[in-house]
């Protein structure tokens, strides 16, 4: 059987998703929605909107903001037309760039 990848996370992360599942958590009880009926809407399972819900860093990022989407849990500006402006303005500063990185190497000059 092999063994599964130790991954590490930074501090932000950690913050970052005990936050958002916290939100995720607080906006379903509230619209009391039971995690059944959420994870239905979400076409997850419920074990998965569960690690979702307590904050498991590999649950997949889709699955987060759909759940969030669902319960109302705002992630961005949400209103379309904003968010649809910083996607083009994104999206036109991705074609200046170039498509790839690759690591310099400098050619030392030995010859004498």
């Amino acid at each position: 059987m092999p063994t599964s990848k130790v991954r590490t996370y930074s501090l932000i992360s950690h913050e970052a998703v005990h936050l958002i599942s916290n939100l995720i958590k607080v906006a379903r009880k509230e619209r009391q929605y039971t995690a059944q009926e959420v994870a239905e809407r979400a076409g997850i399972s419920r074990g998965l909107l569960q690690r979702i819900e307590k904050g498991d860093l590999k649950c997949s990022i889709g699955a987060v903001f759909e759940v969030a989407a669902i319960v109302g849990v705002k992630l961005f500006d949400a209103e379309a037309t904003t968010l649809m402006k910083h996607i083009l303005h994104i999206e036109e500063k991705l074609a200046l760039l170039p498509k790839s990185v690759h690591k310099r190497t400098k050619v030392v000059d030995d010859d004498f």
